[in-house]
Protein backbone atom coordinates (compact mmCIF):
# COMPACT_ATOMS: atom_id res chain seq x y z
CA UNK A 1 0.00 0.00 0.00
CA UNK A 2 3.26 2.53 0.51
CA UNK A 3 4.64 1.93 -2.39
CA UNK A 4 1.19 2.28 -4.02
CA UNK A 5 1.06 5.92 -2.17
CA UNK A 6 4.50 7.07 -2.96
CA UNK A 7 4.38 6.53 -6.61
CA UNK A 8 0.91 8.38 -7.15
CA UNK A 9 2.94 10.96 -5.04
CA UNK A 10 5.72 10.97 -7.17
CA UNK A 11 3.19 11.03 -10.40
CA UNK A 12 1.08 14.10 -8.96
CA UNK A 13 4.20 16.14 -8.50
CA UNK A 14 5.99 15.11 -11.57
CA UNK A 15 2.67 15.90 -13.30
CA UNK A 16 2.24 19.69 -12.07
CA UNK A 17 6.25 20.54 -12.61
CA UNK A 18 5.35 19.83 -16.38
CA UNK A 19 2.72 22.56 -16.06
CA UNK A 20 4.60 25.25 -17.64
CA UNK A 21 3.10 26.02 -21.31
CA UNK A 22 5.82 26.79 -24.09
CA UNK A 23 3.79 29.92 -24.62
CA UNK A 24 4.10 30.36 -21.03
CA UNK A 25 8.02 30.04 -21.02
CA UNK A 26 8.27 32.29 -23.84
CA UNK A 27 6.71 35.26 -21.94
CA UNK A 28 9.33 34.49 -18.82
CA UNK A 29 12.34 34.46 -20.99
CA UNK A 30 14.72 37.26 -21.05
CA UNK A 31 16.00 36.39 -24.49
CA UNK A 32 15.01 37.34 -27.67
CA UNK A 33 12.38 35.80 -29.04
CA UNK A 34 11.40 34.94 -32.88
CA UNK A 35 7.73 35.91 -33.96
CA UNK A 36 7.25 35.30 -38.18
CA UNK A 37 4.20 36.97 -39.76
CA UNK A 38 4.20 33.30 -42.00
CA UNK A 39 7.05 30.39 -41.65
CA UNK A 40 5.71 29.47 -45.14
CA UNK A 41 6.50 31.50 -48.40
CA UNK A 42 3.95 30.09 -50.84
CA UNK A 43 5.27 30.95 -54.85
CA UNK A 44 2.04 29.75 -56.38
CA UNK A 45 2.22 29.14 -59.93
CA UNK A 46 5.12 31.15 -61.50
CA UNK A 47 6.11 31.09 -64.66
CA UNK A 48 9.72 30.44 -65.33
CA UNK A 49 12.51 32.66 -65.38
CA UNK A 50 10.05 35.16 -63.38
CA UNK A 51 10.66 37.33 -59.95
CA UNK A 52 12.27 34.55 -57.79
CA UNK A 53 12.75 37.11 -54.67
CA UNK A 54 10.65 36.90 -51.54
CA UNK A 55 10.73 37.96 -47.95
CA UNK A 56 9.92 36.52 -44.53
CA UNK A 57 9.29 39.38 -42.15
CA UNK A 58 9.58 39.02 -38.83
CA UNK A 59 9.55 40.29 -34.86
CA UNK A 60 11.55 40.25 -31.78
CA UNK A 61 9.35 40.17 -29.09
CA UNK A 62 11.82 38.83 -26.61
CA UNK A 63 13.73 40.70 -24.28
CA UNK A 64 17.40 41.53 -25.61
CA UNK A 65 18.77 42.01 -29.25
CA UNK A 66 18.15 38.51 -31.20
CA UNK A 67 21.23 37.87 -33.60
CA UNK A 68 21.14 34.97 -36.66
CA UNK A 69 24.08 34.00 -36.92
CA UNK A 70 23.25 32.07 -40.04
CA UNK A 71 20.64 31.32 -42.60
CA UNK A 72 20.77 28.32 -45.02
CA UNK A 73 19.17 27.39 -47.99
CA UNK A 74 18.38 22.90 -48.11
CA UNK A 75 20.01 23.68 -51.79
CA UNK A 76 21.73 25.98 -54.16
CA UNK A 77 18.51 27.08 -55.71
CA UNK A 78 17.25 28.78 -52.68
CA UNK A 79 19.32 31.31 -51.79
CA UNK A 80 18.58 33.34 -47.87
CA UNK A 81 19.88 36.71 -46.95
CA UNK A 82 20.08 37.61 -43.04
CA UNK A 83 20.30 40.78 -41.33
CA UNK A 84 23.54 41.80 -40.46
CA UNK A 85 22.78 43.82 -37.51
CA UNK A 86 20.61 42.86 -34.56
CA UNK A 87 17.83 43.12 -33.99
CA UNK A 88 16.43 45.19 -31.47
CA UNK A 89 13.23 43.89 -28.58
CA UNK A 90 10.30 45.51 -30.15
CA UNK A 91 12.03 45.82 -33.85
CA UNK A 92 10.97 43.78 -37.15
CA UNK A 93 13.70 42.44 -39.86
CA UNK A 94 13.73 39.82 -42.83
CA UNK A 95 15.23 37.58 -44.08
CA UNK A 96 15.29 37.71 -48.21
CA UNK A 97 15.15 35.06 -50.14
CA UNK A 98 15.80 34.23 -53.96
CA UNK A 99 14.64 30.91 -55.73
CA UNK A 100 16.02 30.04 -58.69
CA UNK A 101 12.88 29.80 -61.16
CA UNK A 102 14.66 28.36 -64.40
CA UNK A 103 14.01 25.12 -62.92
CA UNK A 104 10.68 23.85 -64.31
CA UNK A 105 7.83 22.07 -62.10
CA UNK A 106 7.12 21.74 -58.24
CA UNK A 107 9.48 22.34 -55.61
CA UNK A 108 9.30 22.18 -51.43
CA UNK A 109 12.67 23.81 -50.00
CA UNK A 110 13.57 24.47 -46.29
CA UNK A 111 15.59 27.65 -45.09
CA UNK A 112 17.17 27.01 -41.45
CA UNK A 113 17.59 29.82 -39.46
CA UNK A 114 20.54 29.64 -36.52
CA UNK A 115 20.60 32.68 -34.08
CA UNK A 116 20.42 33.60 -30.07
CA UNK A 117 16.72 32.83 -29.84
CA UNK A 118 14.36 30.69 -27.47
CA UNK A 119 14.47 28.20 -30.05
CA UNK A 120 18.25 28.87 -32.02
CA UNK A 121 17.22 26.71 -34.81
CA UNK A 122 14.31 27.67 -36.94
CA UNK A 123 13.66 25.87 -40.30
CA UNK A 124 11.28 27.51 -42.46
CA UNK A 125 8.88 26.68 -45.95
CA UNK A 126 9.50 27.72 -49.63
CA UNK A 127 7.17 26.31 -51.58
CA UNK A 128 5.17 26.62 -55.27
CA UNK A 129 5.10 25.30 -58.85
CA UNK A 130 7.39 27.06 -61.69
CA UNK A 131 5.24 25.77 -64.97
CA UNK A 132 6.95 25.54 -68.31
CA UNK A 133 5.26 27.60 -70.56
CA UNK A 134 3.26 31.20 -69.85
CA UNK A 135 0.15 28.84 -69.94
CA UNK A 136 -3.82 30.06 -70.53
CA UNK A 137 -4.50 28.81 -67.16
CA UNK A 138 -1.53 31.27 -65.91
CA UNK A 139 -2.35 34.52 -68.18
CA UNK A 140 -5.95 33.94 -66.66
CA UNK A 141 -4.83 34.26 -63.06
CA UNK A 142 -2.69 37.20 -63.92
CA UNK A 143 -5.43 39.38 -65.85
CA UNK A 144 -7.81 38.67 -62.88
CA UNK A 145 -5.45 40.04 -60.22
CA UNK A 146 -5.14 42.94 -62.57
CA UNK A 147 -8.54 43.55 -63.10
CA UNK A 148 -9.44 44.01 -59.61
CA UNK A 149 -6.66 46.06 -59.26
Amino acid sequence: MKKILVLLFIGVVSFSMNGQTKEEIKKDYTGPVFEFESDVIDYGEIAVNSDGNRVFKFTNVGKSPLIITNVKGSCGCTVPTKPEEPIMPGESGEIKVKYATNRIGPFSKTVTITSNAYEPTLVLKVKGRVLEQQTDELQKKKSIVSDTN
